[in-house]
């Protein structure tokens, strides 16, 4: 049997650090398997579902190295899950429903009230069939309910272990809505089927979906998948990560100088027993994966974690990986310079203007600064150059230390802080390093 798992996005919106953890949890587990990976673009919702939101999905998973080997939109599936409604019809599986919003808003609030569980009560069970005739003759239409059997349902979940659930404690599941339009529930089991998908991973909000999943796989006959549900990721308010309570979308990490390989090593670990730390490639990560490494206590996410392994990548990374991101006019020499100091590739720009100016220079001490710079070598500056220069101010002042490099430092570059002048110096020049030594 081929290993085969799937993300399924829904084109409603950019994808977060959320959604690219749901993605690289099965990516990784696809590859250490020798399996694959389906991208499936659930957009039976047609009113929320846009073009560019689904097109900006494959370019954030290509832009992280997330490749995958099959595709499918649901969108042109439609006549394939009518086929499937009308089998759950004839088998006797499916039921008509009539209540409005509304009113299951009104019997949900009324079951809570009485401490009973807010599951639907079968009302629609009871009408007769010249019942469903007039209410469909005055235009009212249904939606459609997959009828439970009674009985437990039971897997073993990969990261959960046992799970146990009673149907009777379930609503019978809605797979088609009154305009006719298949809901996540039929449609995604009837994927995973059409596609051989062996084993899905998902969030843990969606275990109660799963037991009434299994009973769908069961009606139509396929096999069921192996499952595991991880926590999910909490922001910093301890609340679960989501798009509308504004969590960063990749397009924004990415236009921000978030680094790839940053992102992957700290989702790859969020919630399991490994260290976080920066981990070189993909190759890496599938190496270390391990399912059960996953726990049950929620992750909060760590921006600040983020920006650490962001700088750390930054300080190894070589110039043919920024060249194009650098500020025009800067080469490798600038790069190797500044990179220790960077959290993203734009932080450089900074450095950049420091190299070029104009800079103000912070001049505490006049009268050292200006021996500083009599002292300052002549001919063409090089690595050397920091160093026969604070050996020369050195001998001559008597000064040591940060009482001798810092206010060099902060005339030289406005900052009291940076790179290693020693490599910025030379950049700088000696035309411009007089300038700001005020000479």
């Amino acid at each position: 049997m081929t290993v085969r798992l799937r993300f399924a996005p829904s084109p409603t919106g950019r994808l977060h650090l959320g959604n690219i953890r749901t993605a690289l949890v099965n990516w990784l587990f696809a590859r250490k398997s020798s399996g694959e990976l389906l991208l499936r673009i659930d957009d039976t919702d047609a009113e929320r579902s846009k073009p560019e939101h689904a097109a900006a999905i494959e370019a954030d998973l290509t832009w992280l190295g997330l490749a995958w080997d099959q595709f499918a939109r649901q969108s042109d599936r439609m006549a394939r899950y009518a086929d499937i409604v009308s089998s759950l019809n004839a088998a006797g599986r499916l039921y008509p429903c009539f209540e409005s919003p509304e009113e299951l808003e009104l019997k949900r609030k009324l079951a809570l009230s009485r401490g009973r569980p807010p599951i639907y009560d079968r009302t629609a069970l009871k009408l007769s069939a010249a019942e469903i005739d007039e209410l469909i003759a005055q235009g009212i239409a249904p939606a459609w309910r997959f009828k439970l059997a009674p009985g437990a349902i039971k897997w073993h979940d990969l990261i959960r272990g046992d799970v146990h659930f009673e149907a009777e404690h379930l609503s019978d599941p809605v797979l088609v809505r009154p305009d006719g339009v298949p809901v996540y529930m039929l449609a995604s089991v009837v994927d995973d089927l059409d596609f051989a998908v062996s084993h899905v991973i998902r969030g843990e909000d969606h275990v109660a979906n799963t037991a009434v999943q299994i009973q769908l796989f069961e009606a139509l006959g396929g096999p069921v998948p192996v499952f595991g549900h991880f926590s999910l990721i909490a922001d910093a308010s301890g609340e679960k990560l989501s798009k509308r309570a504004g969590a960063s979308s990749i397009e924004d990490l990415r236009q921000d100088g978030v680094e790839p390989m940053a992102i992957l090593s700290l989702l790859a670990k969020l919630g399991t027993s490994d260290s976080i730390d920066l981990r070189p490639d993909l190759a890496t990560l599938v190496a270390e994966f391990d399912i059960s490494r996953f726990g049950r206590n929620r992750p909060k996410l760590d921006m600040a974690e983020l920006d650490l392994l962001n700088a750390r990548l930054m300080h190894a990374l070589p110039y043919q990986h920024v060249a194009k991101r650098l500020p025009p006019g800067s080469g490798e020499d600038f790069w190797l310079a500044v990179r220790a100091n960077l959290t993203r590739v734009s932080d450089a720009d900074e450095w950049w203007q420091v190299v070029t100016g104009p800079v103000t220079p912070l001049i505490d001490e006049p009268e050292f600064i200006a021996a500083a710079a009599a002292l300052l070598p002549s001919g063409p500056f090089d690595a050397t150059t920091w160093s026969a220069w604070t050996n020369a101010v050195k001998g001559a002042t008597g000064r040591k230390g940060k009482d001798l490099f810092l206010p060099l430092r902060r005339a030289l570059t406005g900052r009291g802080h940076g790179p290693e002048l020693a490599a910025l110096l030379p950049l700088i020049g000696r035309e411009q390093a007089l300038q700001r030594l005020g000479s």
